[in-house]
């Protein structure tokens, strides 16, 4: 069985590489949504199916938790030995996933309505906006429920799954979006056609992928399913793991609406340099999801050695991985600035601050792995208190900082806010190795 297998660097690697590449196809999608809307040579598709994609997933990220949530539960359940809760809570993510998206679909018109009250566009985007999400919005259930089944399948090291299902569905979508929109005309109802039909695709794949756990009666065990204890515990879990999310995106969001105050020329910047982060967070996730599933397998099966060697393998690779990008970042960031920036002002000031940029992997890779480790652990009430600290931590320093170094000051503050949220889950590990005696 995977949780009495030895842990080696060869097993690390074989859960964490396939996350890596699965992430990398994410960015193709969006460069291929946008191609074939171009193509009609008008500005307004373009940008309605952007606002239109930013806003569903913003509502579709308030469930980010169930993945999360998930993965920490199932391993456990996995290490301790009991493979009816491993069915069980495949279940329960079903039944959240389908609950979360019926809500959201009966909901649509005042979540759509708030969303364009607090980013109004105009009123042909908004339009072609309108039309994106009504069809896209029907797939509420499947995506939500595709959190939960990614969750499951990385909890038992099935990460080749989760690559399987991500290229399906991405090919799926971008094969669509030639058809529907180059093929037929369909315009910007034809690109969220595509991803509709991707997403039902993806949950009916994963469900096949899962398929061995529907030819035993425990997943429909409705006693366990729906035990109130086990219940709690799962809403505690993954309450703990929202708060948390909302407060790491109040930072991020903080860090675009403050950098818009020193110009155009400051914010086109970070922005820029915001997609280095971007990189080295989908290079992470793989080493952190392998964290999470080994992690929540030896504390369920209450092995602290066992314990310590899955956090020293993955924060091993996770170290290695960060300070090579580090290295990248300085060697070929000015050459990548200048290939996503055309203005040179924005090329300079891009330059001027690809130090933090450079730092920033080094500085967050306690954070990043420790944020997995703890979700493996569910420890997800350490999770948020440290994080509401950090937050905290963050605000108190970023003001000052901003106010006597500009836009270095706002830098300065994100990389502080990563720096607390590594020491403090730090301080905090002592404590979770030994629950696991």
């Amino acid at each position: 069985m995977a949780e009495t297998a030895p842990l080696t660097h060869r097993r690390v690697l074989h859960i964490a590489l396939p996350i890596v590449l699965s992430n990398a196809t994410v960015p193709i999608l969006g460069v291929v949504d946008t191609g074939v809307v171009g193509q009609l040579g008008e500005a307004a598709p373009i940008g309605a199916v952007g606002i239109g994609a930013i806003i569903l997933t913003a509502i579709y990220w308030v469930f980010g938790f169930l993945r999360m949530g998930t993965t920490g539960l199932t391993a456990q359940a996995a290490g301790a030995g009991q493979p009816g809760e491993v069915a069980a809570l495949l279940t329960r993510s079903l039944l959240i996933g389908a609950a979360a998206g019926v809500g959201i679909i009966i909901l649509q018109v005042w979540l759509f309505a708030g969303a364009f009250w607090i980013s109004p566009a105009s009123a042909e985007v908004e339009g072609l906006a309108r039309t994106y999400m009504a069809i896209r919005v029907w797939s509420a259930p499947a995506v939500i429920g595709l959190y939960g089944i990614t969750g499951w399948l990385v909890a038992q090291e099935r990460t080749r799954a989760v690559l399987a299902l991500q290229v399906l569905m991405n090919g799926t979508n971008i094969l669509l979006d030639l058809l529907f929109v180059l093929g037929f005309g369909w315009g910007v109802a034809g690109v969220a056609w595509a991803t509709f039909i991707a997403e039902w695709s993806g949950l009916l794949f994963g469900l096949w992928l899962c398929r061995a756990v529907f030819a035993v009666p425990a997943w429909r065990d409705w006693p366990r399913v729906f035990d109130r204890a086990r219940l709690r515990n799962m809403a505690v879990v993954n309450t703990d793991i929202l708060i948390r999310s909302v407060l790491l995106q109040a930072i991020f969001v903080s860090f675009l609406f403050y950098g818009a105050r020193f110009g155009d020329v400051q914010l086109a910047a970070n922005q820029i340099l915001m997609q280095f982060l971007y990189v080295t967070s989908y290079a992470m996730d793989g080493f952190a999801f392998a964290a999470e599933a080994l992690v929540g397998q030896a504390l369920g099966a209450a092995n602290a050695v066992r314990l310590r060697r899955a956090v020293v393998l993955t924060s091993f690779w996770a170290l290695m991985i960060c300070a090579a990008l580090s290295l990248v970042f300085a060697l070929i960031g000015p050459w990548s600035i200048a290939i996503m920036a055309k203005s040179v002002p924005v090329q300079e000031a891009a330059v001027t601050y690809l130090p933090y940029m450079v730092a920033a992997p080094l500085v967050g890779v306690a954070a990043w792995m420790l944020d997995g480790i703890f979700i493996g652990a569910t420890r997800t009430t350490d999770m948020r208190n440290m994080m509401i600290i950090s937050t905290i931590a963050y605000f108190v320093a970023v003001i000052p900082l901003m106010a006597v170094f500009g836009n270095h000051g706002l830098w300065l503050g994100l990389l502080f806010s990563f720096a607390v949220r590594g020491v403090t889950l730090g301080w905090k590990y002592p404590r979770l190795e030994r629950s696991a005696a």
